[in-house]
């Protein structure tokens, strides 16, 4: 059996007597129940992810940012030329990214996977070199992506997640970088929620008008060749890519399998979570929208996923940030449920019925 099989097979919905524990420990504790708003639900969720309450707290916590080029560069789709994959690559490694900084203010480990980056990466503490291929064909001129390709990135994102669990990580957070990718990114949301490309196509790193025009016009083309259909998702991430989005993918269904929590970042992740919910709907269970990116097409992904984003500042920028500005309150949530007191434990009397 493929590992790809191995890890569906492995995933379950959330253990409903944990969730309902959960819940009635929330009405008992010192605060007027509802008192959290969406943070008791989170708990609850963690805790029906665990199969027990209170839920361990999870942390540590360790962010993958998958790296892959995108052959739709080649449409003119972006001004940025596309060895800034590279060098942000390079950029992550050195530790001067805004993920770095985000991660050590929370305490996160960083580590990168070169899952099609284009150019040839030097070894570097910090890189794994799990490439599958340099970049991803134009999916304007035929599939980005073969099946077994497409299989193969889903698979590398299996093996990171669980070789960071299996060295401890208990929260997992998902990152991203490659030039183009938003527009991937876009074809992947218009294929799985049927929205039209100018609804779900945005502005990616900073487009002027004529090219985010020009961008829409890119995913329309390449919705139109491939005819998608969103019962197959590997299909669709053929059809489209990014190897990033593949990887996310397998990242998602290998943290669903753990039992541990995986908090999505923006867009891409978005995008990613689509895919992964068409082939194992389960595996939402282990998802927490970390935030709510500027890119309209994360809106319409987060509406099928039926995810409610934690954090809503307006970011656009990928890397896994706002995945890691939302893990102090995945935290707290868990925690809650864990060192406050009840009522009857305090001595606090509750409120008259």
């Amino acid at each position: 059996m493929r590992l790809l099989d191995q890890t569906l097979a492995a995933i379950r919905p959330l253990d409903p007597a944990a969730v309902a524990q959960a819940a009635e420990r929330q009405r008992r504790l010192t605060k007027p129940p509802g008192s959290l708003g969406p943070l008791e639900d989170l708990g609850a969720r963690l805790a029906g992810l665990a199969g027990t309450c209170p839920p361990p707290l999870p942390e540590p916590a360790a962010v993958a940012v998958f790296a892959g080029d995108h052959g739709v560069h080649a449409q003119g789709v972006t001004p940025w030329p596309q060895e800034v994959t590279t060098q942000m690559v390079q950029n992550f490694l050195a530790g001067g990214a805004v993920v770095n900084a985000f991660a050590a203010q929370v305490g996160a480990s960083v580590v990168v996977v070169d899952v099609g980056v284009a150019a040839t990466l030097d070894e570097a503490p910090g890189l794994l070199p799990r490439k599958v291929r340099a970049g991803t064909r134009d999916m304007t001129a035929g599939p980005a992506l073969t099946r077994d390709e497409a299989v193969a990135a889903v698979e590398v994102g299996i093996e990171v997640a669980a070789s960071l669990t299996d060295s401890g990580a208990r929260a997992l957070l998902t990152g991203d970088m490659g030039i183009a990718n938003t527009t991937a990114s876009a074809a992947l949301i218009a294929a799985f929620t049927g929205a039209d490309a100018a609804v779900v196509t945005g502005r990616g790193a900073g487009v002027d008008d004529a090219t985010l025009r020009h961008k829409v016009s890119v995913v329309d083309r390449a919705l139109a060749r491939h005819a998608p259909e969103p019962s197959d998702p590997i299909g669709v991430l053929a059809a489209f890519g990014g190897l990033e989005h593949a990887a996310l993918a397998g990242f998602v269904f290998a943290a669903a399998a753990a039992r541990v929590p995986v908090i999505l970042d923006g867009v891409i992740a978005g995008a990613a979570a689509l895919a992964a919910k068409a082939l194992a709907p389960d595996c939402l269970a282990a998802c927490v929208a970390g935030h709510r990116s500027a890119e309209p097409g994360h809106a319409v992904a987060l509406r099928t996923l039926r995810l409610e984003p934690l954090v809503d500042l307006g970011l656009r920028l990928g890397e896994g940030s706002g995945a890691l500005l939302a893990l102090p309150l995945v935290q707290s949530a868990a925690r809650v449920l864990r060192d406050v007191a009840t009522f009857d434990a305090a001595g606090v009397s509750e409120k008259s019925p």
